[in-house]
């Protein structure tokens, strides 16, 4: 992108801070385009505008991050704790000043109302403000010696560079959950975002080196995931990879990973549940439900994709469901709706194939069921009623507004239906029985399970799930378990 276009883009989208606006890969400090000059084109989904061309960089220039994060690692894991503390810390104070830029800048490139963008940069920020506070904290753990005239002590140590993948549905969150426990951990970092969602990743490394993050310390480089992040799963530099996305790729980094031994964090699909009970708060499930399925326009892991609902208020659920599915707005980030555009074309056909399938094996649609006359890569919120257990969204991730509904006469038949799924990321359980509250609890397989509501996450808590679902947490002081290694070191005063 040439100076002078960036006004231009930073009006259209609408950001004060135009050096915010990045179109080059960050490698060791520097700002660099690719040798071929080679861009990718980004596009606005609500509209299909080009918002910008982005560096497409190549293997050569992965391995060259790669060197450059080796290259700044014993420095960096040589701070002492307070001193990495104080840049995180600044750097989420910057975050949350510039919070309104990031947003917009994120909903041009997600399409994400504006508001759930303003949220998603609270949260990524949040990461960025309880690490600084955790980087103080790995300490040595003294152990009662088992040996005469020996000392044992226990230590953490940062395990080296780490790769960071992240998804083009959360592109500053992702990226700030993972490498805000990376840096407090003392690893330095190569990151990939999302070829779709570039410009979130390239925005933080700006604030990062206004924070005092030193050179080679955090690097992204953007272009084709193949060519980047098939290098780094060759480096034996990269001790670490943190993975975001399907449980597709995730198996492949996986056995990609086994030739060098590289630790892996593996935040893959989710197919949810939500499971409710006759004895439930209708209405607050009815409520709950909405959130759970259509936040982020429904593409989200977390999103729930099966809705289990006990048979004596079945109806009443699924009607006062349509409904609220019926009502809400969907358009363009910017003017705030309830939905916004689905990320490509794929996405939506991916809606439309799980809705017809559906109904061809006899389901009825309550509403929606077709794209959205707002646009190309919009679809309408979509309730399915009676869905057959052989269906494709019943076992498949829809990963959009498309949501199915069927009913259940008993607790096992519930439990039973909810687990029966390769994957095991979020449950949600609604009703008012303390005793099978408890019950339900230990028999859902799944990492995280909300009972009688849906907002779960944050900073302090371990995300992650069961099955293939992935592996390792993310977030909370586990979070930083994949980005140390165990020193045990035993000395002998005799």
């Amino acid at each position: 992108m040439s100076e002078t276009l960036i006004p231009k883009i930073a009006a259209l989208v609408g950001i004060a801070d135009t050096a915010l606006l990045r179109d080059t890969s960050f490698i060791g400090g520097t700002w660099i385009k690719a040798a071929d000059n080679a861009t990718k084109a980004v596009h606005n989904p609500a509209n299909g505008a080009v918002i910008g061309d982005v560096a497409c960089m190549t293997a050569e220039d992965a391995k060259r991050a790669a060197k450059a994060a080796q290259d700044a690692w014993p420095a960096w894991a040589g701070l002492l704790p307070q001193e990495r503390t104080a840049i995180l810390r600044r750097w989420f104070e910057l975050m949350i000043e510039h919070r309104e830029d990031l947003a917009k800048l994120m909903t041009a490139e997600q399409g994400k109302p504006i508001s759930e963008a303003r949220g998603e940069i609270d949260y990524a920020a949040a990461f960025l403000e309880f690490y600084a506070e955790e980087a103080r904290r790995p300490n040595i753990e003294s152990v009662t010696s088992h040996l005469p005239d020996a000392e044992v002590e226990v230590w953490r140590e940062p395990v080296g560079v780490a790769a960071l993948i992240t998804p083009w549905n959360f592109p500053s969150a992702m990226l700030t959950r993972k490498a805000a426990a990376a840096l407090a951990a003392g690893c330095t970092i190569v990151a990939h975002p999302s070829i779709e969602t570039p410009y979130s990743a390239l925005a933080l490394a700006e604030l990062a080196t206004r924070a005092g993050v030193p050179a080679g310390v955090f690097n992204v480089v953007t272009g084709n995931a193949p060519d980047i992040v098939g290098a780094w799963m060759e480096d034996p530099r990269i001790r670490a990879v943190s993975f975001t996305g399907s449980t597709e790729i995730g198996r492949l980094l996986y056995r990609q990973g086994a030739a060098t031994i590289k630790r892996l964090v593996l935040e893959l699909g989710g197919h949810a549940p939500f499971v409710v009970f006759a004895d439930a708060d209708l209405d607050q499930a009815v409520e709950e439900a909405i959130k759970a399925k259509f936040a982020t326009s429904g593409q989200d892991c977390l999103g729930a994709n099966r809705f289990l609902i006990e048979r004596p208020i079945y109806d009443a659920f699924c009607d006062a469901f349509a409904a609220r599915a019926q009502a809400l707005s969907v358009g363009i980030g910017m003017d705030d709706p309830d939905i916004g555009p689905l990320m490509n074309a794929k996405a939506v056909a991916k809606q439309q194939e799980h809705t017809d399938d559906a109904v061809a094996r006899g389901a009825r649609v309550l509403c929606g069921g077709t794209k959205h006359p707002a646009g190309d890569l919009f679809f309408a919120p979509t309730v399915l009623v009676d869905v057959p257990a052989d269906a494709k969204i019943m076992h498949e991730e829809t990963f959009g507004p498309v949501a199915a509904i069927a009913a259940f006469d008993t607790e096992d038949e519930a439990i039973h239906r909810a687990n029966d799924t390769e994957y095991g990321l979020v449950a949600y359980l609604h009703t008012q029985d303390p005793r099978r509250i408890y019950r339900a609890s230990r028999a859902l397989r799944f990492g995280m399970v909300a009972v009688n509501r849906t907002k779960v996450t944050g900073a302090p808590i371990p995300f992650g799930g069961m099955k293939q679902s992935g592996l390792g947490r993310e977030g909370s002081r586990l979070g930083l378990e994949a980005f140390t290694e165990i020193k045990y070191v035993c000395r002998d005063w005799a």
